[in-house]
Parts: C-alpha cells; structure tokens; sequence
C-alpha cells in the first residue's frame, strides 16, 4: 500500500493571472499559501488483477480503463500505463469549496503512480504534469497556480511567464511576522460547492475585453507590491491587498460574487475585517478575512458562520506510507 498527503491552499493575491489566456499575453503573478488541511489518495494492488477500483464520492470497477467515468482517474492512469490497482481518495474539506481540491487531487494521484511505479519526479516536474492532466488532456478551464501550490507547499511567489513557464520563490518574510499572519487570517465557511469552470471559462473569454484586462493588470501590480510589503514585514497590507483584489475580482465575470456575499463582506468590514475574499473562481465555499487578532472574538460572534481553524504547512505533496 502507498498513501500520499497533499495540501489544500490559499490563495492571497493574483488569481486569474495563471490563466492561459492572460499570462500568455501579460505574464502573471500569484501569492498563496498551502495549508493543514489534505488530500489523502491510498493505492495497493487489486485483487483481481484485471480490474481497476477507483473509490471516490463514488466507487467504479472496470476492466478497461477508457471505461473510467471520472476525468482525472481516467488521464492519468492512460498516461502512466497503469491498470489492476485499487485507488480511495480522502479529504478534509469537501471539492469545489475554492481551496484548489481538484488540483491536490491531482497531484497527489499522479505522485501516487509515480511512487508504485518507483519513479522520482520533482515538485516542479509534478506540477507540470497535473497541469498537462487538468488543462491539456482533461481540458478543464482552468489556471496553473494550484497545481503548484499542492506540489511546492509553502508560502510562495508564483510567476507565470509568457511562454507557460512558472517562477516559484519563497515569500521572504520573518517567522514572526509569518505566525502573526496566519493569525490574522479567518476562513469562514459561506455553504455548498461550485463549478468553477463556469466561471473560469467566462473569465478567460472576458480577459481579452480592455477594461476587464487592466482590472486584472491592477492585480498583478498587487501582488507584487504585496510581495515587496511583505518584506517590510508588514502583514496588515494583505487586508488592503484582499479588499482591493476583491473589488476588482467581482467585476471579472458574473456568477463571483451576489448580494448574499457582498452583504456579507460589508458586515465583515463593519465588524473588524480590513478585506477578504471568496477563495477559488468564487460563487461559494470559504470566505477568507484578514481581521487584527484583537477584533476577532467579536468579529466571530457577529458574523455566525462556522470557522475553520488552519495554519500554514510548507510540505507539500508527500508519500507518507509505502508497504
């Protein structure tokens, strides 16, 4: 048996700018974090050695693999010639809440089947791979960020450079500034789950469209002043940088945002928040706050949704078990 662990993330500053239909004009920039909470997938060999089990929010046996319904299992199996195995995946949050759980799942299958197959592979080749997986096979409207962020782990500058290759550095900033951060950060859960490829496919289509691609123009300069901030150590620019990445994310494509959440955020604001945002393409799932410790007790107790704690974690996907 092998068990991989590979984390969720969050994302500060910079979402859309991993898209191919951006960076491949702009370049673009990212800034997120990985956090404690994962994407377990566990393999062993079947008993029957002719079939394939794959258990999931559903549970599929075939013989052949072309047979298989769900996308991912499906490429990835294709690609690394792998049959007769017997797959779970686990996870701590639910999909599609805007933590990047379809690329941690990715990533941590295809470092699944590399292990049994006894193949070393980088964090950046990895990443590569999930990419090709997701965007190039599966052909999923999506960007290049998350699929690094599960690899990589950590608190990391994310550059897309025009001709599809990515920058990965560190965000240089003191251990305690860093702890104080995650402090402040407050993932409140807003409910259920969304499609992001909607979203996603519209937002592609409307970058192209002047004032939309200077609205996500103004985000990358964010980040990188965000980066350059973070430096200084001066965590409290991550509110303003979330407030005015929201403000701008919104007007990207309908379906981000509606006025359940932006009453929401305003009585965040109203409450000690200094700016947040719908993590992911947006439409549901968290909503991530910067809000000084001091403010928060009565910030929670104003806002009456449930937390999820978190810290940050800088592994990674991993291989935590071989049998």
């Amino acid at each position: 048996m092998i068990i991989t662990k590979t984390p969720f993330r969050i994302s500060l500053c910079g979402g859309g700018s991993d898209l191919p239909a951006y960076y491949k004009k702009n370049g673009g920039a990212v800034i997120s974090t990985t956090i404690n909470k994962y994407m377990y997938i566990t393999s062993h060999p079947s008993f029957d050695k002719d079939v394939t089990t794959l258990k999931y929010s559903k549970i599929e046996k075939v013989k052949n693999i072309d047979d298989i319904k769900h996308p991912i299992f499906k490429e990835c199996l294709k690609y690394e010639n792998l049959n007769g195995l017997e797959i779970t995946s686990i996870a701590d949050v639910p999909q599609n809440t805007g933590l990047g759980s379809s690329s941690s799942f990715t990533v941590g299958l295809l470092n699944i089947l590399k292990s049994y197959k006894k193949e070393v592979i980088s964090k950046e080749d990895l990443a590569n791979l999930a990419c090709e997986m997701e965007i190039n096979k599966v052909g999923s409207p999506i960007g290049k960020q998350d699929q690094y962020a599960a690899s990589y782990g950590g608190f990391n500058f994310y550059e897309f450079k025009k001709d599809g290759s990515v920058k990965v550095e560190p965000v240089i900033i003191s251990k305690k500034a860093l702890k104080d951060l995650e402090r402040n950060l407050i993932l409140l859960y807003v409910g259920g789950e969304h499609d992001s490829s909607i979203i996603l496919t519209e937002q592609s289509k409307n970058i192209t469209e002047t004032d939309k691609e200077k609205g996500q123009m103004r985000i990358v300069e964010l980040t990188y002043e965000l980066k350059e901030e973070l430096k200084k150590d001066n965590i409290d620019f991550v509110g303003e940088a979330l407030h005015e990445n929201w403000l701008i994310k919104q007007t990207l494509a309908s379906g981000i945002t509606n006025k359940k959440f932006d009453d929401l955020y305003e009585k965040a604001l109203k409450n000690g928040a200094t700016g947040g945002k719908i993590l992911g393409a947006g439409g549901r799932g968290f909503f991530l706050f910067y809000v000084p410790l001091k403010k928060q007790k009565d910030f929670l107790k104003k806002m009456e949704l449930p937390e999820m704690k978190f810290k940050f974690e800088s592994s990674g996907s991993t291989v935590i078990y071989v049998n």
